[in-house]
């Protein structure tokens, strides 16, 4: 009789923000490849259906002329989470300044739409942006038409939950600017 032996698997080689920079500059991915970078790994994003492009569209529509002049409103562009993480979140509100040179190192409020990535971006990237001291994470849960309001970051967690299934969302940072939770999705 044979006994399967079970190698241990090789150790991974983890990427900075500043080699995966290189690496897009360099061309090594395909115009159409979208990947982002989490805790040195290269992590490919799927690419994203009606529903959810649906829903940043709106929240762009929403934010983007009430936030004008106070702060930048990026849509699916990178964040400077730590110097390993360069996340893509759906929708950052971060401050005013020219990101010419390098991204955003911080937002006051960062939103990432899920349909089928739900788990990953509650297990994974809600974690990542608390670390990075984002005060305010919005997952907007297109299957159960809810809005999960992440705030009060710790390292590596947020503190509290809410989780808003109609009426309005304020913004923490901008206590004027509501978002209506019904025009988030699309109409039943």
């Amino acid at each position: 009789m044979f006994e399967t032996i079970i190698e241990p698997s090789p150790p991974l080689r983890r990427f900075t923000r500043a080699e995966l920079a290189r690496l897009v500059a360099l061309g090594f991915f395909r115009e159409d490849e979208r990947v982002e970078l989490i805790h040195g790994c290269l992590v490919r994003m799927t690419p994203p259906g009606p529903p959810h492009s649906s829903a940043v569209d709106r929240l762009a529509e929403i934010l983007l002329p009430r936030l004008l002049g106070r702060a930048r409103v990026r849509i699916q562009q990178p964040f400077a989470a730590s110097d390993d993480s360069e996340p893509e979140p759906d929708v950052a509100v971060v401050p005013i300044g020219d990101y010419s040179v390098d991204h955003p190192h911080s937002a006051s409020l960062i939103v990432e739409v899920a349909d089928s990535s739900l788990a990953y971006d509650r297990k994974t990237k809600g974690p990542l942006y608390a670390a990075s001291a984002v005060p305010e994470y919005w997952v907007v849960n297109v299957p159960e038409r809810t809005v999960e309001v992440h705030t009060a970051p710790e390292p590596g967690a947020y503190a509290r939950l809410e989780i808003v299934r109609s009426g309005v969302l304020g913004l923490s940072a901008f206590p004027d600017v509501e978002v209506q939770v019904a025009e988030l999705f699309p109409r039943q």
